[in-house]
């Protein structure tokens, strides 16, 4: 439970590396089962755990090759991007990278400091075609299309309506005598009177898109249509939120005009057809105001599970690229910066007397599982690879990494093609370590008293 509560926290600070947190918390309890068979206690271990963390907390920044400047340099952005889309869906990160660095950058703000929401960044799949045919739209994608006839409008002001478009029911049931056809028409009419003057309050201020997040009975899409207006349907709640977001309105929960601030405005709004399939997409220009700027990838692949591992690559890279603009500094990637920390700390365990230096010991070696997962996953002998990997870092190669493609002896310089972030990094290290810890001392935190005085008259 603790490892998913340190995923999930990891997630919600950087978006990335849960694997890592997860993996490495792992690693370093099944460390914990040799050093309680040579009679180590669990305080020992722990105090060895939290030495050898301080140390990598001190070493880690040591190892930062370059920091990122410029987060509007999109060449620069798809080279950092790249090994965080290659991790996830090796083979399409040349496709990949540029569309997310597209949408993140089609985001920024004209002035001030480059920075990304994340919901800024939204992602539509549609099954069909293949991964080559994703693209960026620099807008907001609405899976459906409009409700009438129209299907384009430009310097669109925008009334959005939380409740449907419809005339509203009685709170009280009533009977209705109706003795003639006479009776029949001018209760219809007197309806249709009120739907027309409702619609026509509407169009008078001037909008030209009206969103509904509810029903739009007939008779009011006919006087939409009459007053020439683009009708819109969006059943969720939130995407709802979104498109007011990204629109700059306020959505209405009363039938009636909006007033000039609960208005939104978009610069082109139409409908466009993709893979047989109809959307609607809201494009704001680049004098939309701060906050209103939304892009869209859309994902194309042939099945469902495709759609969505790709998904996750590109949420990761989203997030990668947010992380990158609050903070740019970078180490070796392809397990580079984990074999060197690990050389670091076992020769740091060597100078600490005590029991502490096993346990330090073995904080180091559970550090080894990234590059040895890497070997594995791409199929090489992973016993191979880190005895490569412990010489070329002992001969001073701090940037050695798993070469994946297996070529020459699995050993290649991550140099400046594959790179991580340092917060990303530092931040799982720092949840896996507290996470770790905190199953260690459960039986210290069940123990221990309730803090205060006994309670009087006892």
């Amino acid at each position: 439970r603790s490892s998913d509560l340190a995923a999930e926290m990891q997630e919600q600070e950087c978006g990335d590396a849960t694997n890592l947190t997860v993996s490495f918390a792992g690693e370093l309890l099944k460390m914990c089962e040799d050093l309680l068979r040579m009679g180590l206690h669990t305080s020992e271990i722990v105090m060895g755990y939290k030495r050898a963390y301080e140390f990598l907390e001190k070493a880690l920044p040591t190892l930062v090759t370059e920091t990122v400047k410029d987060c509007r340099d999109e060449k620069e952005m798809i080279r950092i991007v790249t090994p965080v889309l290659a991790a996830k869906q090796f083979g399409f990160e040349s496709v990949l990278a540029p569309l997310v660095v597209s949408a993140c950058q089609g985001t920024f703000s004209s002035n001030g400091r480059a920075a990304v929401n994340s919901d800024s960044v939204r992602i539509a799949k549609i099954m069909g075609g293949n991964v080559s045919q994703s693209e960026v739209i620099q807008g907001m994608v609405i899976m459906r299309g409009t409700e009438g006839s129209i299907q384009h409008m430009d310097a669109a002001k925008i009334s959005v309506f939380a409740c449907g478009l419809e005339a509203s029911a009685t709170e009280a049931k009533g009977t209705v005598l109706m003795k003639n056809a006479d009776d029949l028409m001018s209760y219809n009419k007197s309806e249709e009177k009120k739907m027309d003057e409702i619609i026509k309050a509407i169009a008078d201020t001037g909008t030209k898109v009206v969103i509904s997040g509810g029903t739009v009975s007939e008779m009011a899409m006919h006087f939409i249509e009459r007053y020439g207006m683009m009708c819109v349907k969006i059943v969720s709640k939130w995407e709802l939120r979104r498109i007011c977001s990204a629109t700059g309105s306020t959505a209405l929960v009363r039938l009636g005009p909006a007033t000039a601030e609960e208005m939104g405005f978009c610069d082109e709004v139409n409908v466009r057809e993709i893979g047989g399939r109809k959307v609607v997409i809201f494009a704001q220009k680049d004098n939309a105001k701060d906050g209103c700027r939304v892009a869209t990838i859309l994902l194309r692949a042939s099945t469902e599970s495709v759609l969505n591992d790709l998904e996750r690559a590109v949420d990761d890279g989203v997030n990668c690229i947010r992380t990158c603009c609050s903070n740019g500094a970078l180490v070796p990637g392809a397990g580079a910066t984990e074999m060197e920390l690990s050389h670091r700390i076992k020769a740091f365990g060597d100078t600490c007397p005590g029991l502490d230096q096993y346990a330090i010991r073995s904080f180091a070696k559970a550090l080894e599982f990234v590059p040895r997962t890497l070997a594995e996953n791409s199929g090489q002998e992973p016993t191979d690879i880190l005895a490569a990997l412990t010489a070329a870092h002992a001969n001073g190669n701090a940037s050695a990494g798993v070469d994946i493609t297996g070529e020459g002896n699995g050993v290649r310089d991550a140099g400046k093609d594959i790179v991580d972030l340092l917060h990303t990094k530092d931040s799982a290290f720092r949840l896996a370590v507290d996470a770790a810890i905190t199953v260690l001392r459960v039986d210290q935190i069940i123990m221990s008293k309730p803090a205060g005085g006994g309670k009087l008259g006892i």
